[in-house]
Parts: C-alpha cells; structure tokens; sequence
C-alpha cells in the first residue's frame, strides 16, 4: 500500500531534571532533504539521527527538532567568582582615586561586564542518549503511521481517478463505428462535389478508405491505455517507495490518452480525452506526494 510524504511524529521525556521533546516533520520532496535543529549536547549524534530518519521515511522533506527544558532549580549558567571580585577591586582602587564612592548598585553593573557569567557546558551521557535515541524512533514510527494514514487517502483518491480512465475508455468503443461511417460518408461527399462519383474505381476507393482508418486506428492506444492502467493499479498495491514509479507509469498513461486525442477526428472522442485528461492530472498531483 502506497504511503504519503506529509506526516508528523512527536515524543516527549523527562530524564536528568530535563524534559525533552522531539518533533518531526515531513513534506513532499524529490529526494530525501534532511534539517536538523539539535542542542549542542547531542550535535555528536547528528550523524546517527539522519541514519535513522533516512531508514524510517526513505523520501521527503524532513524537519527534526529536539527542544530541551530544564526541570531542576540548577542552571548552566554559573556566576564566575575570581572575575567578579577582580571587576568589583578595580572599579574600587579606581573610585578612591577619583573620589567617587563604589554603592552596592555597581554589582549590577558588574554582571553585565564580559566573562562575568560563564557557561558550564555538561558532557553527554550515552546512557541519557539511548533512552533519547528511543524516543526518536518512537517519533519516526509515529510519523510513518501517519504516513500511512495520509496513504489511504491518497489510494482512494488515485483508484477512483484511474478507474474513471478506465470507464471513460469503454465509452470510446461506440464511437469508433460512427466515427468510420462519418469518414466513409465525409470522403463520398467530397467525390461529390468534384463530380466524380461516377467515374471511381470502387476498389481504390476502398483502399484508400482504409489507409486513412488506419491513421486514425486507436486501437493499440486502448490496448496500451489499458495496460498502463492496470499496472499503475498493481504498483500501488507494492510496499515500499512507489511514488516515483507511479509518476512513470502516468507518463506513459498521458502518451497514450494524448495520442488517442490526436487520432479521435470525432467531437465526441474529444469530450472523453478531455476528461480523461482531466483525471489523469489530478493522479499526477496527488503522485507527487506519494512516497
């Protein structure tokens, strides 16, 4: 069964005072486009995550994001002591030297010099990241089920629109004797009108008659056309990415309805072609989604 590229997986944890939440999006795309938003914490493992998401959905346009929230009262961000004191003597020694007296208020002067607050960046715990790496997994499988769900849809949609070809096919065969009766009848006219009617070797006639039906043959489109049709219909019943292959297969579907309509000489053929055509494109638009 054929699958969708537009889906969206989440999964949420809470591990060492933080809670993580991981996002995954995906849209249609020719080929698989990977973007990544990670902590600095767990860029390391940037590498492991596309293997990941490139094993799970295969095609598409892929946003992944982790989002870190700290659950504890303790911070990164830690006041550092031997700069601040080496800040707060300074502003002091210059202060007496210029008379002006140092009030509590320079601390907060103080916090915003550089260096005043450092950074403490922690190193990642493996045992932290494979309980991380589970819950990204989670979050791929919840978005191929969603994928999955989008594919159904996309099935209906896809049948629905080759079985209309298929219908409107057999609506062609009625006017095909009609249409060799009008092109009998077309050709005796224009004898006519040039006064020849009498003087027309009836075999020749015929001859040609039948050199021109055969230009106008469509018999080897429908043939085709049917063809096509019920291997698009087998294609879509294939696991796996078929998204590209059905793209293929419309082609050759569009060629065929396309030349019937070059061949059809007939009001009513054209009509078909029409909404053959008609059908066909919105396959082609919903084939570009399909993974």
């Amino acid at each position: 069964m054929i699958q969708s590229m537009t889906g969206f997986g989440k999964a949420e944890l809470e591990i060492n005072n933080k809670k993580i939440t991981i996002e995954i999006r995906s849209l249609n795309s020719k080929q698989l486009d990977i973007n990544t938003r990670i902590p600095s914490l767990y860029k390391e493992k940037d590498i492991e995550i596309r293997k990941e998401i490139s094993e799970a959905l295969q095609r598409g346009k892929v946003e992944f994001n982790i989002f870190i929230e700290s659950l504890g009262e303790t911070s990164n961000a830690v006041i550092n002591k031997p700069i601040i004191k080496s800040y707060y003597e300074q502003l002091n020694e210059i202060g007496q030297e210029i008379g002006l007296n140092i009030n509590d208020g320079i601390m907060q002067v103080i916090t915003r010099l550089p260096d005043a607050v450092k950074i403490q960046f922690e190193e990642l715990d493996e045992n932290e990241w494979l309980v991380i790496r589970e819950s990204v997994r989670k979050a791929l499988a919840d978005l191929v089920t969603f994928r999955k769900q989008e594919g159904i849809s996309l099935y209906n949609d896809i049948k629905a629109n080759i079985e209309n070809i298929q219908r409107l096919q057999a609506e062609v065969e009625p006017h095909e004797e009609e249409r060799v009766a009008r092109v009998k009848e077309r050709l005796r006219d224009g004898l006519k009108e040039l006064e020849m009617n009498g003087n027309v070797d009836n075999n020749r006639f015929e001859q040609e008659l039948i050199f021109y039906i055969e230009k106008l043959d469509i018999n080897e489109e429908k043939v085709r056309l049917t063809n096509h049709c019920n291997y698009f219909l087998e294609t879509m019943e294939q696991e796996g990415s078929q998204g590209k292959k059905m793209g293929f297969i419309a082609q050759e579907i569009g060629r065929e309805i396309n030349t019937m309509g070059s061949k059809a000489n007939h009001s009513e053929l054209q009509k078909i072609v029409v909404q053959m055509k008609d059908s066909l494109e919105r396959i082609k638009e919903q084939v570009l989604n399909t993974l």
